[in-house]
């Protein structure tokens, strides 16, 4: 099958995104002109598990010599003591700065890696191997690295590119339906921002994407991160605001992970679905959007196996508890946070006129 190559047009920092089914078992071939002294992968324990001996035999064909990092696997990887421990492990393997370490993993591992690499000798290469599809259509694209703090998620790091993707969709056969559903939530996303004909499409197509159809899942990829590349290369840094817009769903979902301990009784996209039809049931509490658009994207997202709500999520906190974890977003300015709203699915926009009391009484609104 012909490989799908995605740029991320950023001047002297562009990369692709390769799409290629079995593209591990191909990673030596794929990776060549990133991969010079040795290879360096960094990755947790289940994921070592399930993708480690078809992507070494992948690489096998290059003859360089191959370390593995092996990291805690959760959220709790991305700390200050984590990352310190990484930069200690790359230092004693005396990483260069023109060497690439490559990331195998979700969401986590890319971040943990790909902050380590942005300060590591003041920035040396990495590669992402996203390894869930929520890794794979958003987070291993764009170059945002960071790790937690105890204020809040991801307010330690930096915009690192880097140097390639590249996405095999044959991993997703051995994610659990809850983590797919994880990750569906992403490629809803992209929908409901701008493209209401693949939202339309993600109605017709989501079970099939789930149930493991391989051309629903590589169209579902290829689009969302298109979708990504698009917005990235007009806005790298989120300084015009159209990055803003990919984090559809965020704010509330960020405070529902704070509320549970940023753990697995609430998976990060399990937080953004329950955050975007938030979003959404807000827009229309404030007249912004119909009723009935709000009812589409929450019934779409229940019918996929994602909460749609506080219930759903598990959160019964009041909404100036919900509010409270609001005010330490990293995107707060002048003591006020951005919201992400829409007027109608794919039609969302950027709101700096939202009050945080005005979101804690809607969500005190909201079932318990």
């Amino acid at each position: 099958m012909t490989d799908t190559r995605i740029p991320v047009s950023l001047a002297d920092r562009s990369y692709d995104v390769i799409l290629s089914k079995g593209g591990f078992a191909r990673a030596g071939e794929l990776l060549a002109p990133w991969l010079k002294r040795r290879i360096v992968i960094v990755t947790d324990a289940e994921v070592a598990s399930a993708q480690l001996p078809a992507l070494r035999a992948g690489l096998a064909a290059t003859g360089l010599p191959l370390h593995v990092i092996t990291v805690p696997v959760g959220e709790g990887s991305k700390s200050w003591g984590e990352l310190a421990k990484l930069c200690d492990a790359l230092l004693a393997l005396e990483i260069e700065r023109s060497d690439h370490v490559i990331a195998l993993g979700g969401g986590v591992v890319g971040d943990l890696v790909g902050f380590a690499a942005a300060i590591l000798k003041r920035g040396c290469g990495f590669i992402q191997l996203p390894t869930t599809l929520l890794a794979q259509v958003d987070s291993s694209v764009g170059g945002k690295t960071a790790i937690n703090a105890g204020a809040g998620k991801n307010l330690i790091g930096a915009f690192h590119q880097p140097s390639a993707v590249l996405i095999d969709p044959d991993v997703l056969d051995t994610l659990s339906r809850r983590q797919l559903a994880a990750g569906y939530a992403e490629v809803v996303k992209y929908g409901l921002i701008d493209n209401p004909g693949f939202f339309e499409w993600c109605e017709a197509n989501g079970e099939a994407l789930l149930s493991g159809d391989d051309s629903a899942r590589r169209h579902a990829i290829a689009t969302s991160v298109a979708a990504k590349a698009a917005i990235v290369a007009d806005d790298e840094r989120e300084t015009s605001g159209r990055r803003a817009l990919l984090n559809l769903g965020h704010t509330f979902g960020h405070a529902l992970e704070a509320e549970t301990g940023f753990s697995d009784r609430l998976l990060h996209g399990e937080a953004v679905a329950a955050g975007m039809a938030l979003a959404f049931r807000f827009s229309a509490a404030r007249g912004l959007c119909a009723a009935e658009d709000a009812a589409r994207v929450s019934a779409h997202l229940k019918v996929s196996g994602l909460p749609d709500g506080l219930v759903a999520a598990g959160v019964r906190a009041s909404g100036a508890v919900l509010a409270g974890h609001m005010a330490h977003d990293k995107k707060a300015s002048g003591g006020k946070v951005p919201f992400l709203l829409a007027r109608g699915i794919g039609q969302t926009f950027l709101a700096h006129d939202v009050e945080l009391e005005e979101v804690a009484a809607f969500l005190d609104s909201e079932p318990r």
